[in-house]
């Protein structure tokens, strides 16, 4: 398996972002070879630096050309012209064009034909005359990826092949670790390490939602800016478990191998640097003066870092660095649950309370043996500032420890009932599910316990978008109507889109004219009509009413969208904004409000809405004739679905295949995204 071939496109495509030079430098080789000259180039650089995403650039970017592919496998090493063959074998239809010695020779070394082992400058001339032979019909690419893993003789006549290119319109690449033995002498294309900036945005393209940017940089700093020990980081993790940073220290699961290497390598060492490497996973700032001020609480002294040096796991300098991206996470793990709570107490008491209040709290919740008000607290007015700031799954973390911290029954059953809402905005809807239970067992109010079933019916409709989910969202809606008026309208709102959604599939009661019948009948807003009034208005009377009744109140919705409306509640009604602006043709205002919808998704990280965002915004751009950009945003919704547990038909991939004539399937890996 390649490094990156098991990544989705629009991930693939991420990792190219700051590789102008490197696109740059096989833009002209292809240039040169459809221009009928020949090139030879190899790629090198460490593991994971992003080799194998160029050649997939450079595959997808040569047009016209023929490809032949071949890539180097360990356990096929000691196969003499195993990685040859695999080049060359869809070629073998013009072998019969060679002079009668190089044909031989090929055939006897490829097992084709019996005979003396060929002589390996023959076979070498033979490779070189077949691809000059292919090349003849149209431009051949010749891509050989991993060569450090091809067999010896192979990568001999592979080498051989590539300094002897004359005219043909062949061009032979290779991804290699290193240089130098069989392919010196051939042209090199060195690959590093990303640059900060670009390491940053490739970040923010694959994490779930925003992140601390002192814990983003801290990654880019321990990775050196590589691009798979960035995706290797994040790839397989829960949405809740980054948690804006505060969920870092036990990341997801390692690989067998990899985790029981670095826990032995840990394990090994005395233990006062294990518990320095501890303390230093612990908060993931990578700020060496906090952890050493942690390090002196707990009694370690300056001396504990030389081993964790010497082993080549972690560097206590001017930051602190864990020298694998996922030492870290072994390093954490490696600690009893009585050991967290000593690291995390050590850490809150020297995080400065005014500078860094969040962090302090979230550190003291860790250490907590037992319910605590004060914390809790803490954990609440934390939550608040970051949903100020757009961390949904920080809120959601800060809220969910609040409430297993909370004593008193019903301050226990409300802080349960926001995390759970927080939980289904950052896609963790099994999380909600079991804090729902939890407020349940406490004593509701009325308006409470209406919330919760708002809350089941919404999880009703993210996971299956079934037809249950309007007459559940619609049964809430009317046991509002008494307890909270504008809570009523909105939910009522939420079960025109759900069965808008489940079309003729709605449940008995939950048909599009039967709530939207119910829905006209809401009880009046107590403010202002605005835009979420008005699409409740129009929307309803448009279905129940017929298609002109509700024109001039959606019309109102749309140029007054966004006015006066939180960050929330824009994305709560986003969806239903879209279909408006495409129903009514106003191509203006629903381009505008798709790809702000995708934005706020994206900055908040609201995974629940993602889906929908993501559907929304190709559609948009499926009509405006963007299918390339569609296609990535089709696949990356596969991605995010998968994550979260949800489920959505795939109306983007639909329309895709509709308009390329094609089966539905796994879209095409797209271009980078500097080119779209």
């Amino acid at each position: 398996m390649h490094a990156s071939a098991d990544l989705p496109g629009w991930r693939r495509a991420a990792e190219l972002t700051g590789r102008r030079a490197e696109c740059g430098a096989l833009d002209r080789l292809i240039g040169a070879v459809r221009a009928g000259e020949s090139r030879a180039l190899v790629v090198h650089g460490e593991a994971g630096v992003g080799k194998t995403a160029l050649l997939e650039y450079l595959a997808v970017q040569a047009l016209g050309c023929r490809l032949a592919r071949a890539a180097g496998v360990q356990s096929e090493m000691e196969l003499a012209y195993a990685g040859l063959h695999q080049l060359c074998a869809p070629l073998l239809d013009r072998l019969g064009h060679l002079p009668a010695p190089q044909r031989d020779a090929l055939r006897t070394a490829f097992g084709m034909s019996t005979g003396p082992t060929p002589d390996r400058f023959l076979v070498g001339l033979a490779v070189l005359s077949l691809l000059s032979e292919v090349a003849e019909q149209r431009p051949l690419m010749c891509l050989i990826d991993d060569q450090q893993w091809l067999d010896h003789a192979s990568a001999q006549v592979l080498a051989f092949v590539a300094r002897r290119l004359g005219a043909e319109s062949v061009g032979v690449v290779f991804a290699a670790r290193g240089v130098g033995g069989d392919l010196a002498g051939v042209p090199e294309l060195a690959v590093e390490g990303l640059r900060e900036a670009d390491a940053r945005a490739l970040l923010d393209a694959v994490l779930p939602g925003p992140i601390d940017a002192r814990v983003r940089d801290q990654i880019v700093f321990e990775t050196r800016g590589n691009p798979l020990a960035l995706l290797e980081l994040t790839r397989g993790a829960a949405p809740l478990e980054l948690a804006d940073g505060f969920g870092l220290p036990g990341l997801g699961a390692l690989s067998g191998s990899i985790e029981g290497k670095l826990l032995r390598a840990i394990a090994a060492l005395p233990e006062q640097t294990r518990l320095l490497l501890q303390v230093a996973a612990a908060d993931p700032s990578g700020d060496p003066a906090l952890v050493w001020r942690a390090a002196a609480r707990l009694g370690i002294g300056a001396d504990a870092a030389v081993p964790a040096a010497d082993a080549d796991l972690a560097e206590f300098g001017t930051r602190v660095r864990f020298r694998h991206p996922l030492a870290r996470s072994a390093a954490y793990r490696s600690a009893s649950a009585r050991v967290r709570q000593q690291v995390h107490r050590a850490l809150a008491e020297v995080t400065d309370q005014e500078l860094d209040p969040d962090r302090r709290a979230w550190h003291r919740a860790q250490a907590a043996v037992m319910p605590d008000e004060d914390v809790a607290g803490e954990l609440e007015d934390s939550a608040a500032r970051a949903q100020a700031r757009g961390g949904l799954a920080a809120a959601a973390a800060f809220l969910e420890r609040a409430a297993t911290l909370t004593l008193d029954p019903a301050e226990r059953a409300g802080r349960a009932l926001a995390a759970a809402q927080a939980k289904i905005q950052a896609g963790a809807f099994d999380a909600a599910r079991d804090l729902l239970a939890m407020a349940a067992s406490g004593p509701l109010s009325d308006s409470q316990q209406a919330q919760v079933d708002v809350m089941r019916a919404q999880l009703a409709f993210i996971t299956s978008r079934g037809g249950e989910a309007p007459k559940l969202l619609l049964k809430a809606a009317r046991r509002l109507e008494p307890i909270d008026a504008d809570l009523s309208r909105a939910t009522y709102l939420d079960a025109l889109v759900a069965a808008i959604f489940a079309g003729r599939l709605a449940g008995p009661g939950g048909n599009v004219l039967e709530v939207a019948r119910a829905a006209a009948a809401a009880p009046p807003p107590r403010h202002a009509p605005s835009a979420p009034v008005l699409l409740l208005d129009g929307t309803a009377a448009g279905l129940h009413e017929g298609y002109a009744a509700g024109v001039p109140a959606l019309r109102t919705a749309l140029s007054d969208f966004g006015d006066g409306m939180s960050a929330e509640e824009e994305l709560r009604r986003m969806y239903l904004a879209c279909i408006t602006a495409m129903r009514l043709w106003d191509d203006d205002h629903w381009e505008l409000l798709s790809a702000r919808y995708l934005r706020l998704a994206r900055e908040t990280g609201a995974l629940s809405e993602l889906p929908l965002a993501l559907t929304a915004r190709a559609h948009m751009l499926l009509f405006a004739g963007d299918l390339t950009a569609a296609a990535s945003l089709t696949e990356e919704l596969q991605a995010v679905t998968h994550a979260t547990g949800g489920v959505l038909a795939p109306y983007g991939a639909l329309g895709l295949a509709a308009l390329r004539g094609t089966r539905p399937g796994r879209p095409p890996w797209s271009t980078p995204p500097w080119r779209t």
